[in-house]
């Protein structure tokens, strides 16, 4: 397993795939499911693309198996935070150990740039994903955001976590 940052050679519209199956996966019984089945990787390719975050790969071989994106926080209250915007593998490897060195390669890279205290949202009903970031540290705050996707009202939960100046950048490879 490797975990690098994306480049321009990399191929967006797989990346794009990793975004659209995990969602499709995930948040199955959460978002409509008439969204979800039109969900096409072409839609994140693009964002990847013209992105101004920092996004990571995480590969098997010449495989992709995962993406994250960080950035400064995009907050407006929470200026000074770095900010974990999304953590996605496919879902033939949830469970598999692919999403916990990505975890902590993008907190790493996160304290490299100098950040204290980082953030990332998740939506209410995703249980998995909020036991995935309660069990590596990160802690519930009072912040909701509501949204709306695919027509449905929906509820996402800031969760926060302060970093020791000693975390380490992880370089993962095995």
């Amino acid at each position: 397993m490797i975990i690098r940052k994306v480049t321009a050679s990399d191929n967006f519209e797989t990346i794009g795939e990793i975004y659209a199956s995990s969602w499709k996966a995930s948040y199955r019984n959460i978002i409509p499911q008439d969204y979800l089945d039109n969900l096409k990787g072409s839609r994140w390719a693009t964002r990847i693309a013209k992105s101004q975050y920092t996004a990571f790969v995480v590969m098997e071989g010449e495989k992709y198996i995962g993406t994250s994106s960080i950035s400064p926080a995009r907050d407006e209250e929470l200026q000074g935070w770095g900010e974990i915007i999304s953590i996605y593998v496919l879902p033939e490897y949830f469970g598999k150990g692919y999403s916990q060195p990505l975890l902590e390669h993008v907190i790493g890279a996160l304290a490299k740039q100098g950040y204290n205290d980082i953030y990332l949202w998740v939506l209410s009903e995703n249980a998995r994903a909020r036991r995935f970031y309660e069990k590596n540290g990160f802690q519930k705050t009072s912040h909701i955001k509501n949204i709306t996707i695919g027509g449905k009202d929906l509820k996402e939960i800031r969760y926060s976590k302060h970093l020791s100046p000693q975390t380490p950048f992880s370089t993962q490879q095995k």
